[in-house]
Parts: C-alpha cells; structure tokens; sequence
C-alpha cells in the first residue's frame, strides 16, 4: 500500500484529494490547522486515515513531517495544497507578508524536504497546487500572484532536477498544479466563471498526479487561458 502526505487537506481540493487517495490504495495523512476538523478525521473511523494538526508558519515544520512520515511507514507521495490569498484592500505590507510567510517561506522549506528526501530514497513524487495566477500580476492581489509565480518557477527548478535524478536511475517526479476558479473556502461569495467544484478539480488533480504529468491546469480548459496569458503584451498587461 502506497503513502501519502496531503499538507492542507482538511478542506476543499486537499480533502477531496484525500478521499480519492483513500479509494485507490493509499494510506493517508491529513493536516491542517483546524483543530475540530482534524478532530473530527480522527474519530471518523476511516481506514487508513490519519489527520495531524500542522502549522506551516511553525520553524518545525519539517520536523512534524518526519514524524508523520515514520508512523506511517514511509512516503510515496507528497502533496502541498496549503496556502492563502488576499484581495490587496489597502491592507498593506503585515496582512501580505503573513501570506508571504506560507506561500513563499513555507513553501519553500516543505518543497526542499520534500524532494531531497524523495531524491535521497530513490523515489517518490512532490505535487504542489500553486494557480493560474501566477502567470500574470494583479493590481488586487499582487503578494498572492508574485507567489503563486515564485511557486511556479521553484517547481520549474525541482523538475529539472527530478529529470536528472531519473537519468541516474531514480523514480523521482516533481507536479505542478494549477487551478484557475475552484469552489472552495477561500473563494466563497467570489464571482467566477468556469468554476469548478473542490471535487472535480480533486478528479483532475489525481489523475495528473498518476501519469506523472510535469504541469497540469485543473480544470484543463485553463490551459486555454493560460496560452493566452502568456501571448498577451505588457501594456495589454498592465491594463487588466
């Protein structure tokens, strides 16, 4: 049976994620930071279900994730779908750090123990949801898409580093996943088009994630918006 970490997956894609793991023999560990939540997972009776409190802002992060991965025996597969975003409503610098602090810090430091230790075990597989959104800036959330994008060109690192280890005999694969508009928490009372529900991008997500594919966007439609994106010039840009 394979193992599996999903770090932020008590709600929306990574608890949805997580049910679809739970279905193809994967042994899973839930975390997040919503006591009652996690509560409730560990009394729910689920097989082959685990759910632990982890703060990613915490300086024992990689820690924690050792000590999960031991009580279960080992890793296969480690998905990174915590993160947070703000609309820019002159907040300023403390309300966009804080989110710098999880989507740049504690992305940083769970994506390097992640695969140096997959590259040190001969294998595994490190998927993070990073967005659409860090493919172009934004006037109202401009912390969350530089991170988004600082998230997207760190992967970019990690896969052609996983492409080396594979080369010298490693199965170790790097996934980037990025949604455009899904239904979740964070974006309840937004106006979106194209929404997804939590549980079809999850759908898409796993399978991305079992053919190993290097970068998917979820739904796939936004693939469609994202080679627009990236053909648009900067003084069309600037204007959005």
């Amino acid at each position: 049976m394979k193992k599996a970490i999903v770090i932020g997956g008590t709600a929306g894609i990574g608890f949805e994620l997580s049910k679809i793991l739970l279905t193809n023999n994967y042994k899973v560990c839930i975390t997040g930071i919503e006591n009652a939540l996690i509560e409730d997972l560990q009394n729910s009776g689920r097989k082959n279900l685990e759910a632990k409190y982890l703060d990613c802002l915490n300086n024992d992060t990689s820690e924690k994730i050792k000590q999960i991965i031991q009580k279960l025996g080992g890793l296969d597969l480690l998905i990174l779908s915590a993160g947070i975003g703000n609309l820019n409503k002159n907040l300023g610098f403390p309300a966009e750090n804080k989110a710098n602090k999880l989507n740049v810090l504690a992305f940083t430091e769970i994506a390097d123990f992640g695969y140096r230790f997959f590259e040190k075990q001969g294998f595994g597989h490190f998927a993070a949801i990073t967005s659409l959104s860090g493919l172009f800036g934004s006037r109202i959330a401009p912390a969350y898409h530089a991170a988004k994008s600082y998230q997207i060109t760190y992967l970019a690192g990690l896969r052609q580093k996983a492409r080396r280890a594979r080369l010298s005999g490693k199965s170790v694969y790097v996934t980037d996943l990025r949604p455009g508009f899904v239904e979740t928490k964070m974006t309840k009372g937004k106006k979106m088009f194209w929404a997804a529900t939590a549980k079809k991008a999850a759908k898409q997500i796993f399978q991305s994630i079992k053919i190993k594919k290097e970068v998917a966007y979820v739904t796939s439609r936004w693939l469609i918006i994202a080679i627009i994106i990236k053909a648009l010039p900067n003084w069309l840009l600037v204007k959005l």
